[in-house]
């Protein structure tokens, strides 16, 4: 009884999807009886044995079995960018940090070959801690530098987050005892630790000591972490007082100096930018283009 209840309910289940299944220019096999792709000209059924007795079944033919391939590629390259795009949001805190990547580099900017091969060796970087320290004048493109190995190694799914002590403090402010650990601690979750532009907060004993337990946190955990700052070497080997020497101190260890010369991108892409704007407003590019 069971096994015609069986029966008759794989032969229904088998019509239907066959009739599904097939397409106008699909034929039978002679020779099996089975269903052939009139595309590919291979199999759209199979036989198998169920309960003692041989079946057949519908299957993927090889250009059904190829489109839905190419689907699941497609779709894991969306999950995939989608994923990066959500680490992007998390790491990058400012959103002009997403413009500095590598391909938009100024070919003149020499330390460019350091901050691809940091990039390139990344594994042996996490591995020794090693970090970055970018010191110089502003407007040499530390910034620009730093935010193209942060967009490098988050394309490559890497955690990185790029921040700065102003935004540290600023999270910090009004938040409780525990949320304050909780935060400070979760700076340690990132791969690399990016902190642009210190020396520029407002000096306070509150802000030294919680630059220090960022950095002393940081160093303990033995990850790399890059350091961006208009500081002068001098002033990081001499520090003024014991506070700073211990936040000075622990970057020199574990960052190496890279010099930042005297070119300001900053001011010649502004430049550039203003004569751009005066040919529109002067009318010189309708003349141009007459």
């Amino acid at each position: 009884m069971i096994g015609a209840v069986v029966d008759k309910v794989l032969k229904e289940m088998g019509d239907a999807k066959n009739e599904g299944m097939k397409a106008a220019d699909d034929y039978i096999n002679a020779d099996t009886g089975l269903l052939m792709c009139g595309q590919c000209h291979t199999k759209k059924q199979k036989k198998i044995s169920f309960l003692g007795e041989e079946r057949i079944v519908g299957c993927l033919c090889r250009c059904a079995a190829e489109k839905l391939e190419k689907e699941r590629e497609e779709h894991r390259v969306k999950e995939e960018l989608l994923n990066i795009q959500k680490m992007k949001s998390a790491g990058l805190q400012d959103r002009t940090f997403y413009n500095y990547t590598f391909d938009r580099c100024d070919a003149s900017q020499e330390n460019a070959v350091y901050a691809k091969r940091y990039v390139e060796h990344f594994p042996e970087m996490v591995q020794t801690g090693q970090g970055l320290l970018f010191w110089g004048n502003v407007g040499t493109g530390k910034t620009f530098l730093a935010g193209c190995i942060a967009n490098a190694l988050l394309e490559q799914k890497i955690p990185v987050l790029m921040t700065s002590f102003p935004k540290i403090l600023n999270a910090l402010g009004g938040l409780y005892s525990s949320e304050r650990n909780e935060y400070l601690a979760s700076l340690n979750r990132y791969t690399l630790l990016v902190i642009d532009d210190m020396g520029i907060e407002r000096e306070s004993q509150y802000t030294v000591e919680t630059i220090y337990t960022v950095i002393d946190e940081r160093y303990k955990s033995g990850k790399p972490f890059i350091i961006t700052t208009n500081l002068q070497l001098d002033a990081l080997k001499n520090p003024q007082d014991v506070e700073h020497a211990r936040i000075y101190d622990r970057i020199m260890e574990r960052c190496m100096p890279i010099f930042f010369g005297c070119k300001n991108y900053r001011s010649e892409l502004g430049q550039g930018n203003r004569d751009a704007a005066k040919k529109i407003l002067t009318g010189e590019t309708d003349t141009e283009k007459a």
